[in-house]
């Protein structure tokens, strides 16, 4: 068996086709019941007066129900996570809204990124092995720059990074550290938006196209530092 090609579980490939049609069935439920309505900053500040009376009459229970729920979302990569973050600033302050929103996004991204490994990583190895063997060595040895630069801009499908991840042979503990590192700087700015909610009218409010591209350059900065450290070294040695 070649090193590009992923043993199929135990079973063939029916576990795999199971778990795809159950998070397939999850999306389908989440948009065939209108869920959707419920995540969005319309329905947030409308029922952001009973959300607050809940939250502090059950701290711990609705901590946590938050937390679970970010984690859903985002693991499905459902819509509405920058919903979600604006809540945490709004329901729990900036500090502690940070710390659920930060470490709940990040361990959806590894559930999702995890899900596409499982699900596709064999198959598309498998029939692409060949052709994708530079970029699996590119990602070994640069990888967690490029997510870090990626997670950095928010405009960035949160989905199609997991996704796109998923199908590479990054480790896990890498993808999580760099995923959570990179997406803390958007969360505290969310986070911060929630707790002034009342001036936030719609999602284009909380991040503007120059911040969006200061996230971009910082995320192009250590790339940018690191290949001209190797340029300055190659130019010492010649």
């Amino acid at each position: 068996m070649s090193q590009s090609q992923t043993p199929s579980p135990p079973g063939g490939n029916a576990p795999r086709f199971a778990l795809a049609a159950l998070l397939l069935l999850g999306v389908a439920a989440f948009f065939g019941l209108g869920l959707d309505k419920y995540l969005t900053l319309a329905a947030l500040k409308s029922s952001l007066g009973e959300l607050r009376q809940w939250t502090d009459q059950r701290p711990w229970v609705s901590a946590s129900g938050f937390f679970a729920l970010y984690v859903t979302v985002t693991g499905l990569g459902l819509p509405g996570a920058a919903v979600m973050t604006i809540a945490g600033g709004a329901l729990f302050g900036f500090v502690e809204g940070v710390a659920l929103a930060s470490f709940a996004s990040t361990g959806g991204a590894v559930l999702s990124c995890l899900s596409a490994r499982y699900i596709l990583r064999g198959w598309v190895q498998a029939r692409f092995g060949s052709r994708l063997a530079a970029v699996n060595q590119g990602i070994e040895r640069e990888g967690a720059f490029y997510l870090f630069t990626m997670r950095l801009i928010p405009a960035l499908p949160f989905w199609a990074i997991n996704l796109l991840m998923g199908l590479t042979p990054m480790p896990v503990r890498t993808y999580a550290w760099v995923s959570q590192v990179g997406m803390l700087p958007a969360t505290m700015v969310f986070v911060y938006a929630g707790t002034r909610i009342a001036l936030v009218e719609s999602l284009a409010d909380v991040l503007s196209p120059g911040l969006i591209a200061a996230f971009a350059l910082l995320g192009l900065f250590p790339i940018t530092a690191r290949k001209l450290v190797a340029w300055l070294r190659g130019r010492r040695r010649s």
